[in-house]
């Protein structure tokens, strides 16, 4: 690719003719000729910068895509044989080594020195010097490494994907996906079913620490020290945040440290209350929680109206995604990759002739919709997963490069978006309006009490076991290479578990695959800092407005404050605009200590306040989100809003096709 432009430098000698009105003279000065010489140079600095940004553009949008598409393949398991591991890594790579051209660095900096070019191009340029430091690496040993860790990796997914996972129940094994898995730990009524089922997610450790994770640390971590890091963590989080791994965990030990009495004390009430301490073994925990009251709950949260709620609820907080497609595979099946995501083939940006080229989507859940609970845990991934999509689909800069989910763009601000929508689900309100059986029955508030009664003492639960991994993978960077092997890294994982959640985590450490792929690795402490950001920002709307669910206002809100800007802003600096405070846990840590009693009235208010209201009106019939959905389930396309005329059509073809496929849960 060409990236010097030496040759429009050359000032020009002539002038061109101006227009004189006629009976005026004029002579040319000194000054005259220097202003234009200026002006000159003005339009040649602004021109070669411009043909460089747009060159970048055009060849990264097509490297991005590319790989993305193999992505998608690979994950989903599509038939079309061009979709392949060697494929994903060769395409990677390209794009990688594209990111990674010093030549484009020097000539980004070049032109950034210029004092003639506007602000937006010096932004664009600024994000581009950013982006090309993330990637570039001087040392050629450790270009080598990276690419030998790109390889294990590959490998190490393809064998994850392929991994039979199940649980030996009354002795016969039965097959289930990691999702399926920890589905029956929350709702089966049997302890004997709920441990074998906790046996087959621990296997996943002994699967991937024999099969090259044990090689893939050690290659990750001695990259990382060749460039100069502290290791491999310290690596990842500068790239992506601006600040290294010991900031990081000075922030992360204010909040480790504010909620562990919070912690304490919940596993002694939980064990007074739930029969004693056999109530909080690993296999045991989750159901007590939620086994009972997730089986109330089920009929008012059926699968196949999911995507119906999710445009609903959208759709009345104003939510657009300014003309994306998005293909949306939402059925668990095997060998279809074991975690949700959101990705984009098509970045969102303006062109540079003004133009908007809308984001193109591939996101995933993994819904068993015959399963007890699936229906609340599928909803809950479709709103975080569709969060992320309106994020991206929302970003308004001259650039795909500001866009796109990898560093320089901040883990934390990525999450926040998806984070602060999904916890919608959980709100008592939006339960009044969306949480609707199949013959059209609200769900009562005896059960949504009955929920709030059984988690609200124990959600400190859940931030623990957040920030368990990345105590562990802060540890697992840091442990010396000749130490690292299957059973030192599994014995590391147990510890972190026992010391951070108090004991073993019904979800262990090493079935977490973020853990694995090098985007997803060394990102877990991005869902902490944005569930921070996320009570942050929760408390400013309701402090402001008094309400957040189908509050008109959030969407433009969470545009203009978060989404428009893409990574041309520091997270911090994005979160304190918003909310007019600097991060901080207190939000959080605030809302784990609220009385229970207090909480209760405040969400039976919202409730009876809500279902009034929809009493009063009619759902509306015209959902519009501005986008072109496709369902799909591997190769098959079930529905299609181009093809069926309107979302709730393609809706309607959905939910009749899930009901076909699947039994009614019991």
């Amino acid at each position: 690719m060409k990236t010097r432009f030496c040759s429009i430098f050359a000032a020009s000698t002539t002038f061109a003719t101006s227009f004189v009105p006629a009976g005026r003279v004029f002579a040319v000065s000194s000054s005259s000729r220097s202003a234009a010489t200026t002006t000159k140079t003005t339009r040649n600095a602004a021109t070669t910068a411009q043909n460089f940004i747009n060159e970048v553009n055009s060849e990264y949008e097509q490297l991005h895509r590319a790989f993305e598409l193999q992505f998608w393949g690979t994950k989903m398991n599509l038939s079309d044989p061009s979709y392949s591991v060697d494929e994903l890594t060769k395409t990677k790579g390209e794009m990688e080594s594209f990111l990674a051209d010093e030549t484009k660095l020097a000539h980004t900096r070049e032109l950034l020195s210029e004092t003639n070019i506007d602000s937006t191009t010096a932004k664009t340029l600024k994000m581009f010097e950013r982006t090309f430091g993330c990637y570039i690496m001087e040392s050629e040993i450790a270009k080598k490494l990276r690419s030998e860790a790109t390889k294990i990796e590959g490998q190490l997914e393809s064998a994850r994907n392929s991994m039979v996972l199940g649980a030996t129940i009354d002795g016969n094994f039965e097959e289930m996906s990691s999702v399926g898995l920890r589905s029956k730990l929350r709702v089966d009524p049997k302890e004997e079913v709920r441990k074998a089922c906790w046996e087959g997610l621990n296997k996943i450790g002994d699967f991937v620490t024999e099969n090259g994770f044990v090689e893939l640390v050690k290659k990750r971590n001695t990259m990382a020290k060749s460039l100069g890091y502290l290791d491999y963590y310290d690596y990842k989080v500068t790239q992506a945040e601006g600040f290294g791994k010991e900031e990081l965990f000075k922030i992360l030990d204010t909040l480790e440290k504010g909620s562990r009495p919070i912690m304490e004390k919940a596993r002694m009430q939980f064990s007074a209350e739930k029969g004693g301490i056999s109530s909080l073994e690993p296999w045991n925990v989750s159901f007590f929680m939620a086994g009972d009251v997730t089986r109330k709950m089920d009929p008012y949260f059926p699968f196949e109206k999911s995507v119906e709620q999710w445009g609903r609820s959208f759709a009345a907080m104003n939510i657009s995604y300014r003309g994306a497609s998005m293909d949306l595979d939402l059925l668990d099946r095997k060998k279809k990759y074991s975690n949700g995501f959101c990705h984009w083939p098509q970045p969102a940006w303006v062109k540079p002739d003004g133009t908007w080229q809308p984001a193109q989507t591939h996101f995933t859940s993994l819904a068993d919709p015959s399963a007890v609970g699936s229906g609340l845990t599928g909803l809950t991934t479709l709103m975080h997963e569709a969060g992320h999509a309106a994020h991206f689909a929302n970003i308004e800069m001259p650039s795909p490069l500001f866009s796109q989910e990898r560093a320089p763009t901040s883990v934390p601000y990525a999450e926040l978006q998806s984070m602060f929508l999904d916890s919608l689900v959980g709100d008592a309100a939006w339960r009044a309006k969306y949480a609707i059986s199949r013959d059209g029955q609200t769900i009562p508030w005896d059960i949504v009490r009955e929920d709030i009664e059984g988690s609200h003492p124990y959600k400190v639960f859940a931030l623990r076991a957040m920030i368990a991994v990345p105590y562990f993978e802060k540890q697992l960077y840091e442990m010396d290479e000749e130490d690292l092997s299957a059973e030192s890294i599994k014995e590391l994982a147990n510890k972190v578990e026992t010391e951070i959640q108090g004991g073993l985590s019904a979800r262990p450490l090493l079935s977490v695959p973020h853990l694995l792929s090098d985007e997803a690795s060394c990102y877990y402490h991005g869902y902490v800092l944005a569930e921070m950001a996320v009570h942050q920002t929760r408390d400013f709307v309701l402090k402001r407005d008094g309400y957040i669910v189908d509050n008109p206002s959030i969407g433009p809100l969470l545009t203009e404050a978060y989404w428009r800007p893409g990574n041309s802003e520091p997270f911090l600096d994005l979160v304190k605009e918003c909310t007019g405070s600097s991060l901080t846990g207190d939000a959080w840590i605030a809302a784990l200590e609220q009385d229970l009693e207090d909480l209760l009235k405040e969400e039976k208010e919202a409730y009876d306040q809500t279902r009034a209201e929809c009493m009063n009106k009619d759902n509306s019939n015209n959902i519009d989100l501005d986008m072109r959905i496709r369902i799909v389930d591997g190769d098959a396309v079930l529905a299609d809003t181009e093809e069926d005329g309107s979302f709730l059509a393609t809706c309607a073809k959905f939910e009749k096709y899930v009901r076909g496929r699947y039994e009614t849960p019991v």
